[in-house]
């Protein structure tokens, strides 16, 4: 187990990523805020959703949701049926103009990591790709897993000694 100011310096990178995303971001064409390229991503990645699992995955609440989804169906690249098993819910799905755009911005993401990491070796990003779809995991369903995290704000626990660490 890794020593309580590894963990510290952890928190402080990891809060930093932030930046990383906005770069990342700033990357994405104007028509596309990273809501919609998130959408776009999650869809191509799981195939058709019902709105209600798209907000799971994207960890948002249904109206932040609407929202992104309203976005991209104006421009054609999502298409919203009907749920054959049940006429009040909608079946989102990538429509031919979503798939394009995907690959347009996969296209970008992939242009923007090798200007950035250009004098990383393949094996340097691969190495952090295998660390980071490992933190993913070890984090896992991240809104169920909220209830159980020591120090939730409605989780009850046992008094503990502070710890100082910076975010």
């Amino acid at each position: 187990m890794a020593a309580q100011r590894e963990y510290a310096e952890l928190a402080r990178q990891l809060s930093a990523i932030g930046a990383v995303k906005r770069g990342l971001g700033r990357g994405l064409p104007a028509d596309c805020p990273s809501g919609s390229a998130a959408v776009l991503t999650l869809l191509q990645r799981h195939g058709e959703m019902r709105m209600s699992r798209l907000a799971e995955l994207l960890a948002v609440d249904m109206s932040v949701t609407s929202r992104h989804v309203a976005h991209v169906a104006e421009r054609g690249w999502i298409d919203r049926a009907p749920d054959p098993a049940d006429k009040r819910s909608r079946i989102l799905r990538l429509t031919p103009a979503g798939e394009a755009k995907f690959e347009e911005l996969s296209e970008l993401s992939i242009a923007t990591l090798a200007h950035y990491l250009h004098d990383w070796s393949d094996a340097d990003v691969g190495h952090l790709s295998s660390l980071l779809a490992r933190l993913r995991a070890g984090f896992g369903d991240c809104r169920a897993a909220s209830a159980r995290l020591p120090g939730a704000p409605h989780a009850p626990q046992e008094p503990t000694e502070p710890t100082r660490t910076p975010a």
